[in-house]
This record gives C-alpha cells, sequence and structure tokens, in this order.
C-alpha cells in the first residue's frame, strides 16, 4: 500500500476514497444501503441429492425470492433426523442446487436435534458431523455437512472497498436497541460480483438482541 504523502493523514486519506466508491455506486448518505437479515435454519442440496428425496427429474420450485439475486427459498422441505430419531420437520430448502449438499442450523436447533454442529463458514463442511435427511421418494444418510453458520456478510467488490475489507475479512455489526444493544463480532466479509449488502445471522443471534425492533444497525471494519 502506497503511504500517504507527507502532511495527509490517513483519515483524510479513507475519506476521499469512501466519497469516490461512493459516487461510483451512486449510493447517498453515510454508505451503502445494508439490511441484516436472519437466517433461519435451512438446507442447500445437490441436485443428486434433490432427486434421491424427491424422485428423478426433480426440480426446485420457488415458494420466495430472497434478497440475493437468483436465490430463493423453495417449496421442498424435508425432514432433518438427528441421533435418537429426534427430528426437525418440515426443514426448508433454498435454491437454486449447488456443488455440495449442507445443512445450517443455530445453536439452538443443534442441541434439540443431538448433534454437535460446529460453527463454519458456508461451504466448509469436512470433518462436520451428517444427519439422516427424509424426503417424500427417498432418504438420504449425509455423512458429513451439518453446520452452525458462521455469521457473515455479503457485498460485491465496490461495497467492500468501501468499507476497506477483503474476503474473509472480520467485521463488526453494531446493534442499537432500548433495552439489549449488542456488539456482534467476527462477521466475515463474503466478496463477489453480483452480492448486494446484506448481514447474515441465525435465528440465535437474531433473538439475542431483538433485531426486529433495533433502532439502527452499523457495521464497520473490526
Amino acid at each position: 500500500m502506497i503511504a500517504p504523502a507527507s502532511g495527509i493523514q490517513r483519515s483524510d486519506v479513507e475519506r476521499i476514497v469512501r466519497e469516490v466508491i461512493l459516487r461510483r455506486l451512486g449510493a447517498s448518505g453515510d454508505g451503502p444501503q445494508l439490511v441484516v437479515n436472519i437466517s433461519a435454519r435451512h438446507m442447500h442440496i445437490t441436485q443428486e441429492h434433490l432427486e434421491v428425496l424427491f424422485g428423478p427429474g426433480a426440480q426446485l420450485t420457488v415458494m420466495k425470492p430472497l434478497y440475493q439475486e437468483g436465490e430463493f427459498a423453495s417449496e421442498q422441505r424435508v425432514t432433518l433426523v438427528g441421533p435418537r430419531h429426534r427430528m426437525i420437520p418440515n426443514f426448508r430448502i433454498l435454491g437454486p442446487c449447488r456443488k455440495a449438499t449442507q445443512v445450517e442450523l443455530s445453536f439452538t436447533d443443534a442441541i434439540a436435534i443431538g448433534i454437535d454442529a460446529p460453527v463454519r463458514m458456508s461451504g466448509t463442511t469436512q470433518g462436520t458431523p451428517g444427519c439422516l435427511i427424509l424426503g417424500p421418494k427417498g432418504h438420504l444418510a449425509l455423512e458429513e455437512g451439518v453446520i452452525r453458520a458462521q455469521r457473515h456478510v455479503h457485498l460485491n467488490p465496490q461495497e467492500a472497498a468501501y468499507f476497506g475489507v477483503k474476503e474473509g475479512d472480520p467485521m463488526r455489526l453494531i446493534v442499537e436497541h432500548p433495552t439489549c444493544g449488542t456488539v456482534l463480532e467476527g462477521v466475515i466479509a463474503r466478496i463477489k460480483d453480483g452480492l448486494k449488502c446484506e448481514v447474515h445471522l441465525d435465528t440465535d443471534e437474531g433473538n439475542a438482541c431483538d433485531l426486529t425492533h433495533a433502532a439502527k444497525v452499523e457495521l464497520i471494519k473490526a
């Protein structure tokens, strides 16, 4: 990184960079529009596994579009079975299909179903527990892929530059609330073209800070 010229403060350089990026984003105010959503329990699935559970040629159908372009909650639901036959019915599949099947639970969900699910970034499932998944046309004994999702934020490259972060950097989410204000550390930056600035928290995290009734949320570099 090029050091600022003598007499110019680093804060001034960062302010100028933010202003330039805001103009490129076509944004107004203090930065990109921040959306914070609670990501409830769900699973991602491969086409192969989808056909095991729902029959040959099965396709995911859109129940509701999600915030990120092209992603959706599907009509398809399954039953998750953990140790000692503890179950979570009506478990939602998100689309489109992916290269690997992955189940995402909150801490409370994991306890309820009897699975010691580790905190992992999406897609990092090596060595994680598995489970049994029941569909209308078959069942799947998933050997690994059950996780508690690490809190994270989706950003496009321009938004990432505004915040001064790169892929994998930790950020901090400040939730202002009259009675249970919270600072959430370790919000990991996930950067890709076409994304929109969106933080994902799990159900436990969203409930703990009463996100629905928050007065203000702010995202900053850690």
